[in-house]
């Protein structure tokens, strides 16, 4: 009987890169992987609780406990996300909000017992380090964003994935765990800091010579490839999915 998962798909992929979605569901599908997509799931309140405003976030939060409830004959399906920043979200910052509403705590622990970012999915759940038919030619350089790195613990795994994709070479950037100035509200709240954070970033990035930019997070790949189109600089940045997807 194949695996089941319930697919969460963030606001910015949904609005901005809704093909990495897609790319996603690509992927699992090949696995063997039965995907199903609630079409009422929203945000996981991350942007509200990143702003300080935790009884909204915790509004935002509800609803995804309840929009990801296991069904009562199906407790050992997954959630999959292509985003480390809201998996982090779940699964760290929900114990702050649910910290004084015991009713829900229960409800809480159970969706992040089973909430995974893609790659620690394929890698820790699925035991693939490889996607059979992914291939793309060229070069890449890989950035650990902070939220998988930091909140996930996503360590080797999707350079195990990347370095299956035949005729993909990776060649590492110094820095590489470094933050790229994102941060979400940061980039607002902290423009100059910001700009200058994925400056360095992207120069480290155009240091190795690589073709792409490669990472788990689609904000941080937003934030680094405004800075590369408004410089015109001879670098792409893909989502890991989309490589994953990618020849086949």
């Amino acid at each position: 009987m194949p695996i089941t998962v319930d697919i969460f798909i963030p606001c910015f992929v949904d609005q901005l890169y809704p093909a990495t979605a897609l790319n996603m569901v690509k992927v699992l599908e090949r696995l063997g992987v039965h995907v199903n997509y609630n079409p009422n799931q929203t945000c996981c309140g991350q942007p509200a609780y990143n702003a300080g405003h935790h009884p909204a976030a915790r509004a935002v939060a509800e609803k995804f406990l309840e929009d990801f409830a296991a069904p009562a004959t199906d407790t050992g399906r997954y959630i999959v996300s292509p985003s480390a920043s809201c998996v982090g979200m779940v699964r760290n910052s929900y114990n702050e909000l649910f910290a004084e509403t015991p009713a829900r705590q229960s409800a809480c622990r159970g969706v992040q017992g089973r909430v995974y970012e893609l790659t620690e999915f394929l890698v820790g759940v699925l035991g693939i380090t490889a996607v059979p038919g992914a291939q793309l030619a060229g070069t890449y350089t890989y950035h650990d964003s902070c939220s998988a790195l930091r909140e996930c613990g996503i360590g080797p795994g999707p350079r195990q994935l990347l370095d299956g994709v035949v005729g993909l070479k990776r060649i590492e950037m110094a820095e590489t765990s470094t933050c790229c100035g994102f941060g979400g509200t940061f980039a607002v709240k902290f423009e100059a800091i910001s700009v200058a954070m994925a400056q360095q970033k992207v120069e480290h990035a155009l240091e190795t010579g690589a073709n792409y930019l490669i990472s788990t997070d689609v904000s941080c790949l937003m934030h680094l490839e405004s800075y590369i189109k408004k410089e015109n600089l001879p670098l792409k940045c893909l989502h890991i999915a989309d490589v994953l997807a990618s020849g086949w």
